[in-house]
């Protein structure tokens, strides 16, 4: 059939929304970016995300590694100028993390985000704990920079 890729992807019986699994006292969330977002992120002395933009209603940290690694080399490391994409890796309390549905966005088991509209973001910050780490890099075909394999960070990062 045509269309049987987006019937992997998107089943008719997949929830779109899970229940939160028992959590301790924080949540590991991963977020993708490009090089523009990681400088601001930067800024805030890797404690907090910046502001949406006006067309960016909601702000997406993903549930797990893999899904962002995918998002950082496929999209990241291709459409962004320049084109790198990286990984970061942050803790947020888990009394505010779970006040935010799981949202299943392809495949069920994999491709889960939560969505925090643009207003709650300073909430959803004051509730990170420890810094932001950058635990990975994509960087795509026409990167001419340096990454320091170990930081995951340009070398020219200010």
């Amino acid at each position: 059939m045509k269309n049987d890729w987006l019937n992997t992807l998107f089943p008719s019986n997949a929830e779109r929304t899970l229940p939160w699994p028992l959590l301790g006292d924080t949540v590991t969330l991963w977020r993708p970016k490009g090089l523009h977002e990681l400088r601001l992120l930067a800024q805030s002395g890797w404690k907090a995300w910046p502001p949406r933009l006006p067309d960016q209603p909601i702000f997406y940290p993903v549930l797990n590694r893999p899904y962002a690694e995918e998002i950082a080399r496929d999209w990241n490391s291709k459409r962004n100028n320049p084109p790198i994409g990286f990984v970061t890796e942050f803790e947020v309390r888990a009394d505010v993390a779970t006040c935010y549905k799981i949202q299943v966005v392809g495949a069920q088991d994999r491709h889960q985000e939560l969505w925090v509209p643009a207003e709650e973001l300073a909430r959803f910050n004051a509730a990170i704990v420890g810094p932001i780490r950058v635990v990975a890099h994509f960087s795509g075909e026409s990167y001419v920079g340096a990454i320091d394999p170990e930081t995951h960070l340009p070398e020219d990062f200010r």
